[in-house]
Order: structure tokens, then C-alpha cells, then sequence
């Protein structure tokens, strides 16, 4: 054979890799077993076809095909299935393949990366896997339906001679009941991701200091700036950088979430208290202590802080006279309320008790408090409204029954006052409540009201439970009466931006400085459940996914209740009427909690049931306690839940099983 000289002619896609395959080899081998004529004849044959152009060609082909017979056609038609296949994703630039690929969904990409290596170095590409862990943490998918769990609390390096305590995690903490809410400003997790940043620095700065001590010529890393100093690839002997790629990140948040669906969790009992548990509220974000924090309120008298992680009871708060029927805690402070009318405000990590609150003339069953407000609700039928700032308070009166659960709500408003109208100020000219703030009640008259707390009035009144209303839960969702379209070419253009822009800056390392919309950039921390990502220089986009904030979408305000007539309602604010009522529950409703992927309740009837929101079906149903289920807390993996039998379980859902 004597074909043209490679340099001197251009190959097709097919010829540049006709090489690797062996094809020319397996073609020269059967040629030398012909006689030397033949090995002539066909050479000749083959040299003139590879000489010719490409219509002369066709020409020839066209001919040879009139000559054959069905078996060499049926030959023709057996190699030409095999040789017109091509790898498309072996022939484009990387940059396309990525753009290709973009539009597939986890389950087509892991399919993907089964193929082949290099087909799986694409799929496995940390664009596509960012991607989509945006269109899914945090937030419900618009294709799919799905949506995953932040998990935003993870250790940020491992440390093999001396780990590091356990930094906090985002978590909801909630209590259904006349218990602690949820406020809205606690769903923009930015605070805790700064936190996390700020401990990492100091910890590497101390294992500095003690090398410094230990060591008479200073290292070269002493004199690294901070921003260096939390390079995720520091070269210490004793720490081990943990950067894993988005798809880990992805999977392991899938899991949990399939764990939620499928209802697989393991279980822990705490116990301590000597009688049925009315409260609880816990929190994964403090800043101190280091491990997660629970604390419940019984009707044996006393308020118990525990230790999540170790389920060890911290502290005992001894002082009220009567059950402990509602609680509220954040990093300063602990306030109770008491069936002995009054309400304490306790240093819950000294277990002292700072002020007590007096002004109920009975029973005290719930109440709600954010920086300014606190509220209260008791048997007495009343309302009151304490105001931090001025130290006043007033009474909101209308409910002909117990007040079994307050809800603050600050709407964000701040328009300012009418021609002819007037704010009213505390002693020190400040406004003794700002315009905006709101107040939801629930009673056992069975209506919830909506109260304006700057004009001490009742705005609206929800009627629709046939029996007592026991819980109250305030979520702002995302808006089902948006254009669900152009959502989804905003995000793909979003996607795109991002895409494009990454692989043109560093196609090894997606993750660098990007600009998204014209912003700046800026550094932030990506956490995961076993380190801390690289710290890169992320776009806005990346930032809401990682601080637990949605896309942009627009957003509604959703008031869910439940009741001892057996339901769940789904409020509209907006509508007196229930936009959705859920049935499941063989006996009465007395907790509820939710966030944006699902809802918890606990009842009369022993049983925990999570909730598809959105669907109205219950998912699961969580078997254990001895008693009616009295209150819940819910976070990203675990559901807590206290109840008449004295137990607090903790329901787990992680994939790790770290509770086991």
C-alpha cells in the first residue's frame, strides 16, 4: 500500500483515529496471507481509490455496489453499523461538550459517565455538578419537583492529631406548639457561613502560634497574609485538606433527601424530664457552644438544655411554679412561659434567671419574640405585646378562649404616617412599635387573627377549624403564581453565563473569579458535610445556593395551622379562607412545623406524619411515642419531637446515620 503522505492531505475525523483502533494493522495482515499477485491486484485497487477525488469516488463505489451480491452487501450493511458510529463528545471542544452536557439531569449525567473515561471526565465536571446544586439545594426544582437539603454545618478541615469542636449548622429551629417560631430573617443563613470563615481563621492562626512556640526558626507560612493563611491547600503535616467535588456535595444531600421520602431514619430517646414535655426549640447555629443545642420545658416545672450530639443533659433551669408551656431561645437569651402566669427571661447558658415578666392573670401558653417584640399569649384570652426598646406593653384583646400560639410577623414595611395620622411614641421618641410589624393568634375559640401591632388592631379574622386551633407556623414560600417559564430561561441563562465564563478563565478549576450581572466578586466558604470546600471566588449565584437563599423568585407568605379536629390547614394570607386543608390524623393536631421542602405534624394519635406541602400527601409516618406528640422541632435531617410520655426523640435522617 502506498496512500498519500499524511502531511500531504487533510484526514477526516475517522482517519485521525483510525490508528488507535487497529484497523490499518488487521487489513495489513490479511493482505500478506494473500499470493503475491493478489497482494498486488489489491493493492493497485486501493491506491487508485485513495488517489481519486471525492465525486470519483462515489463513482466507483456506486459501481463496486451494482457488482456485489447480498452476502457482500450483507457485509457492507454489518461493518457500516459499526463504522458510521461516532463519539461526539470525543470530536468537539471540551467547552461544547460541557455546553452539551448542561442540559442533562444528575440521573442522565451518571448514566453519562458510564460510558466511557473520558466521558466520564466530562460528566463528573464541577460546571455541570454547580450547576445543578443550585437548581435544587435549597429550593424546589421547577423540571424535576425536587428539592435538597443545604446542610450548610460541616467541619471545615479534619484534623488528624486533634479534630477541631463541631461548628454549627443551619438548621430551622423551630417549635410548633405555643412554642418558638421560625423567624424569616433566620432563613438568610450569611451570618453563620462568616462564622464559620472567622473560627477556621483563628484555629489556623492558634496552630501557627503553637508551632512558632515549639520551633526556633519561624516557617515561611507564619508570614502568609489571612487570605492565604484559608487557601484550602495549607501544607500542614497534621491537617487534610478536604475539597470534594460538587457531584459528592449533590449526592450526598440526595440521599438525605431520599431518606425524607422513603421515610428511613434512625432513632434516639432522650430522657430527663419526670413529666409530659409542652416545648422545645433547637438550634445547630450558635457560636457557643460548639456542639448543637436543645432545650425543652415540661410540666414537671423545669426548663432542660441537652447537648444533641451526645444527648446529655446540659443544665436544669429550676424557678417556675407550674408548667413550662412555651420557650424561645437565640444566643443571648431564653425566655419562658409558665402556667404560673408569669414569664422568665434566663441566661440559659449560667442557668440564671435574669427578669421575670408579670402582667397575665393566668396561665401563660405561648409566646413569640424577635429583636424588638415579644409577644404572649394566655388562658386569660389575652395578648400581650412587650416592647424591648421602651419597656412597655399592651394588651390585644378579642379571642373569647385560650390563646394557644402568636406568631410575629414582620412584613419589611416602613412607610411613613398619613396626613392626619400619628405614630405613637415611647418615652425615648423612638416608635413603640415599628409600622409593618404584624401578629398572628391562634385560640381555642377555633379562629386565628391577624393583628397591626402599630395600630393595636385586628385586620383579619381566618375561620374555618370546627375545634380548638393548638399551632401556628408562618413560611414564606416561593410563588406558584409566577411565570414558570421564564424562570426556567432566566436560570439557563444563568447556567450558561456561568459555564462559559469558567471554562474560558481555568477549564481545570471551574471554580474561580467569576462576575455574574456585573457584580464583584467576592470570597466565600462552601461547605459540606465532611470539610470545607475551597474557598473560591464564587458568583452571586453560587452564593444564594450556599447561604440557603432561592433564586430570585417571587415570594408569598403561606400560614399553616393545625387543630383538634383532626387537620391541617394551608392558609393564603391574603384570603380568610383555607387554601388547603390536609387529612391523616386520627385524633387532634397539636404541633407543626415546615420549611420550604416539607411539613411536619404531631398528634393526639402517637404519630409524627411529614408532609408534601404542596400535594397535600403524607409521605411518612413516624411510630414510637407513648404519648400525644406535644411539640416539634424540624431541621434539614433530623426531626425532634417531645411528647406527653416525658421522651424526646430525635429522628434522623442523614445519611451517615450519625445519630445510630
Amino acid at each position: 500500500m502506498s496512500p498519500t503522505p499524511t502531511s500531504q492531505r487533510k484526514l477526516c475525523v475517522r482517519h485521525q483515529r483510525m490508528a488507535d483502533e487497529g484497523t490499518n494493522l488487521k487489513l495489513q495482515q490479511s493482505l500478506d496471507a494473500l499470493p503475491v499477485q493478489e497482494r498486488e491486484a489489491v493493492n493497485a485497487i486501493w491506491s487508485g481509490f485513495s488517489s481519486s477525488s471525492h465525486p470519483r469516488r462515489d463513482l466507483i463505489l456506486q459501481g463496486l455496489l451494482t457488482m456485489c451480491c447480498f452476502s457482500q452487501l450483507s457485509l457492507l450493511t454489518e461493518q457500516l453499523g459499526q463504522l458510521i458510529r461516532i463519539d461526539p463528545l470525543g470530536v468537539l471542544p471540551r467547552e461544547v461538550s460541557l455546553k452539551v452536557l448542561a442540559y442533562l439531569d444528575a440521573t442522565s449525567l451518571c448514566r453519562a459517565a458510564q460510558v466511557s473515561k473520558q466521558w466520564k471526565a466530562l460528566a463528573d465536571d464541577d460546571v455541570l455538578w454547580r450547576g445543578i446544586c443550585e437548581q435544587h439545594i435549597g429550593q424546589k426544582c421547577l423540571k424535576c419537583g425536587w428539592g435538597l437539603p443545604i446542610l450548610e454545618r460541616k467541619r471545615t478541615m479534619r484534623f488528624t492529631s486533634s479534630p477541631p469542636s463541631g461548628l454549627a449548622s443551619t438548621s430551622q429551629p423551630s417549635s410548633p406548639r405555643p412554642k418558638r417560631p421560625l423567624d424569616l430573617e433566620e432563613l438568610d443563613s450569611v451570618r453563620p457561613m462568616k462564622r464559620i470563615k472567622a473560627e477556621f481563621e483563628a484555629h489556623v492562626q492558634s496552630h501557627l502560634v503553637s508551632q512558632s512556640s515549639t520551633s526556633s526558626h519561624p516557617s515561611s507560612s507564619q508570614s502568609r497574609p489571612t487570605s492565604d493563611l484559608l487557601s484550602p491547600y495549607l501544607d500542614f503535616p497534621d491537617m487534610e485538606p478536604v475539597t470534594r467535588p460538587w457531584k459528592h456535595v449533590y449526592s450526598e444531600r440526595l440521599t438525605v433527601e431520599r431518606n425524607w421520602r422513603r421515610g428511613r431514619c434512625s432513632v434516639r430517646t432522650l430522657r430527663g424530664h419526670t413529666d409530659g414535655i409542652m416545648c422545645l426549640q433547637f438550634s445547630e447555629t450558635l457560636q457557643h457552644p460548639s456542639f448543637p443545642i436543645l432545650i425543652t420545658g415540661s410540666y414537671d416545672r423545669t426548663a432542660r438544655v441537652w447537648n444533641i450530639e451526645t444527648g446529655l443533659e446540659v443544665r436544669c433551669l429550676r424557678g417556675h411554679t407550674r408548667a413550662v408551656r412555651a420557650l424561645q431561645f437565640d444566643e443571648a437569651k431564653l425566655i419562658t412561659g409558665s402556667m404560673d402566669h408569669t414569664i422568665r427571661v434566663w441566661n440559659w447558658r449560667s442557668g440564671e434567671c435574669i427578669r421575670t415578666l408579670e402582667g397575665h392573670t393566668e396561665g401563660v401558653v405561648c409566646l413569640n419574640f424577635d429583636s424588638n417584640v415579644l409577644a404572649s399569649g394566655s388562658v386569660d384570652t389575652t395578648v400581650k405585646v412587650w416592647n424591648f426598646r421602651t419597656g412597655e406593653a399592651f394588651t390585644l384583646r378579642g379571642h373569647n378562649d385560650w390563646v394557644n400560639s402568636v406568631r410575629l410577623w414582620d412584613t419589611g414595611e416602613r412607610a411613613s404616617p398619613q396626613v392626619g395620622e400619628s405614630m405613637t411614641c415611647g418615652s425615648s421618641g423612638e416608635p413603640r412599635i415599628c409600622p409593618g410589624k404584624l401578629l398572628f393568634s391562634a385560640s381555642d375559640d377555633g379562629t386565628i387573627r391577624l393583628w397591626d401591632l402599630a395600630q393595636r388592631t385586628c385586620m383579619r379574622q381566618f375561620t374555618g377549624h370546627v375545634a380548638q386551633v393548638q399551632c401556628l407556623k408562618l413560611l414564606e414560600v416561593d410563588d406558584e403564581r409566577c411565570d414558570e417559564d421564564s424562570s426556567r430561561q432566566e436560570y439557563r441563562a444563568d447556567i450558561a453565563q456561568v459555564t462559559e465564563v469558567g471554562d474560558a478563565a481555568n477549564p481545570s478549576d471551574v471554580c474561580t473569579v467569576i462576575t455574574h450581572d456585573g457584580g464583584d466578586p467576592f470570597p466565600i466558604i462552601r461547605a459540606s458535610s465532611e470539610g470545607m470546600e475551597d474557598i473560591q471566588s464564587l458568583d452571586r449565584v453560587a452564593r444564594e445556593v450556599l447561604a440557603g437563599s432561592s433564586r430570585k423568585r417571587a415570594k408569598r407568605p403561606v400560614l399553616i395551622s393545625g387543630s383538634l379536629d383532626n387537620t391541617i390547614k394551608v392558609w393564603d394570607i391574603d384570603s380568610p379562607k383555607a387554601k388547603q386543608t390536609l387529612f391523616g390524623h386520627i385524633e387532634g393536631v397539636w404541633a407543626v412545623a415546615s420549611d420550604k421542602l416539607r411539613l411536619i405534624s404531631g398528634s393526639h394519635d402517637r404519630t409524627i406524619k411529614v408532609w408534601n406541602r404542596e400535594e397535600g400527601r403524607c409521605t411518612a409516618t413516624l411510630v414510637g411515642h407513648r404519648g400525644a406528640v406535644t411539640c416539634l422541632g424540624l431541621g434539614e435531617d433530623k426531626i425532634i419531637s417531645g411528647s406527653d410520655d416525658g421522651d424526646i426523640r430525635i429522628w434522623s435522617f442523614a445519611g451517615d446515620n450519625r445519630l445510630s
